[in-house]
């Protein structure tokens, strides 16, 4: 055969494989769609750690010098940290590895008396479930839990991660987290349904001119939980890199893998925000009930948790400094099965995306989410529920999705409020 011919029979070859790919004809390897949903996970947790670094640098810069002007600094780096981290909320339910850790970072509701002052005349004085309802970390240098004392003379990380984070094994003991860190920054929510979020003032920080006593102790607290935030999340980062154990448990077992990124989907769809996160809320006009109720930021957390699930599934992230992480999906895997369904589950995620934006543009507009439900809002309780609704109606079609790819044994996280809507007490 002569050299010519070779060539062109080779240049022939590598054109069709070229067309065959360009027209979708190319099977996508499952373990490629595991990779991609690993680097996914570990740029959303680099963002989350990139984006608490600078809210602890906020932080720091607002205690050692406790302005107006420093508080709202420290709040929009707050803000800008929640965005990144809701979007990996997706990878909760299936990663024992990330659920188990959650609890650290975005435990909520919280007990707020347990850190610090509060009204009681609208939090009350005691709590029959909770001993350390009203504890107050922040005014006692000892505290008494589970019949032992404590000495909490000098708030540190390590005091509370390991003595007063869900105490008495009460998970509403919330001592760390993003949202431990939000009340610090914005008190109490005392609005109800109405108009407003916390109004919390520097002075309860300006050891000078201090407002409500214990400035310098609640500086500590705000310091040590903000440092101890930016720990975890760098543990969690290193878990999704390279030969980290996150990583390599959702990628070594390529059907395990696969049902865990599903799992994930759909009990994040359906249960829990859908379910416990709105509709719960939705149900009892309850603004306890919302996710992030002292900053009014709870319009974001819903429309970026329910962004991490449509990213996953279409394998994309876009990251905080505008580049792109992409790569194989279970879209592209779904599609090669039916692509009817993956286009009715690409079209229920965006129906849902468009639901969420409704609810954010609502709240930019001046209606906060604790209003939107608030008893008598017919308006704003319709759009929520639109969004529950949307929520819902995809979760039918990752099922079917998980059918499509011949997936058994995976079960979706459920809530009371969906399934049993008559054992919700009001």
């Amino acid at each position: 055969m002569s050299n010519f011919l070779k060539k062109t029979l080779i240049t022939g070859a590598v054109s069709i494989a070229l067309l065959t790919t360009s027209i979708g004809f190319a099977k996508v390897a499952p373990k490629d769609v595991l990779t991609n949903y690993s680097n996914i996970a570990h740029a959303g947790f680099e963002d989350s750690l990139i984006t608490a670094k600078a809210l602890q640098k906020a932080v720091n810069t607002f205690v050692a010098t406790p302005t107006e002007i420093n508080l709202n600094a420290a709040k929009k780096a707050w803000l800008g940290a929640r965005s990144p981290y809701q979007q990996t909320e997706v990878y909760r339910f299936g990663n024992a590895i990330v659920d188990e850790w959650e609890g650290k970072v975005n435990a909520w509701p919280l007990d707020e008396g347990l850190i610090d002052y509060v009204d009681s005349g609208s939090y009350g004085k005691e709590s029959d479930e909770n001993p350390l309802y009203t504890a107050n970390i922040i005014a006692n240098s000892k505290l008494k839990i589970a019949g032992k004392d404590v000495d909490a003379s000098k708030i540190t990380k390590e005091l509370l991660q390991d003595s007063i984070q869900e105490a008495d094994e009460i998970e509403s003991n919330v001592a760390t987290g993003y949202h431990a860190i939000e009340f610090l920054l914005w008190g109490q929510d005392l609005n109800g349904t109405k108009a407003g979020a916390g109004a919390r003032k520097a002075t309860d920080y300006d050891t000078k001119n201090c407002s409500n006593k214990n400035c310098d102790r609640r500086g500590e607290y705000l310091t040590a939980v903000t440092d101890l935030l930016v720990d975890d999340l760098t543990w969690m980062t290193k878990q999704w890199a390279k030969g980290g154990d996150a990583r390599k448990a959702v990628t070594s077992d390529t059907k395990k893998g696969l049902s865990t990124i599903l799992t994930g989907m759909g009990s994040l769809s359906y249960g829990e925000l859908g379910g416990e996160r709105m509709k719960l809320g939705l149900m009892l006009h309850d603004p306890e009930e919302e996710h992030d109720c002292f900053s009014d930021n709870t319009h974001n957390s819903h429309f970026y948790d329910a962004k991490g699930i449509q990213n996953v599934y279409q394998g994309s992230y876009t990251r905080v400094d505008g580049t792109v992480v992409k790569g194989a999906s279970i879209s592209d895997l779904v599609a090669e099965k039916d692509a009817g369904i993956d286009k009715e589950l690409k079209s229920k995620l965006g129906s849902t995306m468009e639901k969420m934006s409704v609810l954010v543009k609502t709240a930019e507009g001046g209606e906060a989410y604790d209003q939107m439900i608030g008893e008598g809002n017919a308006s704003g309780n319709k759009k929520v529920l639109d969004a529950v609704n949307a929520l819902t109606a995809q979760t039918k079609v990752i099922e079917k999705a998980v059918n499509t790819l011949g997936l058994s044994g995976i079960e979706f996280e459920g809530s009371d409020s969906l399934d049993s809507p008559s054992k919700v007490g009001g």
